[in-house]
């Protein structure tokens, strides 16, 4: 098992940057695959980013490409989204998720573990 817990989040103005945090504790870390997500109030939780169940390639949203970056550090047991050229359309409470792979990277289901989310406020 493991768990999960994000931190960064805050208020940003449009055009701004944030970097969110996701550090992971109990089993191995490496062991993994991760992603991020993000539900805004009225919505569905919907993928952000993510790496494919080979660990490999990262994946993202259409509406998030070019403008985010998905990263990890081993050594830290930790997960990051780098989010540039923030949008108002990007606030949301972001969430990280684990599962031990072999499933679709898109899919909220596909994920076993969740942190408690960090919220991110992106102002015009």
């Amino acid at each position: 098992q493991v768990q999960l817990v994000e931190s960064g989040g805050g208020l940003v103005q449009a055009g701004g940057s944030l970097r969110l945090s996701c550090a992971a504790s109990g089993r191995t870390f490496s062991s993994y695959i991760m992603g991020w997500f993000r539900q805004a109030p009225g919505k569905e939780r919907e993928f952000v980013a993510g790496w494919g169940w080979r660990g490999g390639s990262a994946y993202y949203a259409d509406s998030v490409k070019g403008r985010f970056t998905i990263s990890k550090d081993n050594a830290k047991n930790t997960v990051y989204l780098q989010m540039n050229s923030l949008k108002p359309e990007d606030t949301a409470v972001y969430y990280c998720g684990a599962h031990l792979g072999g499933r679709n990277v898109y899919s909220v289901n596909s994920y076993d573990y969740w942190g408690q989310g960090t919220q991110v406020t992106v102002s015009s």
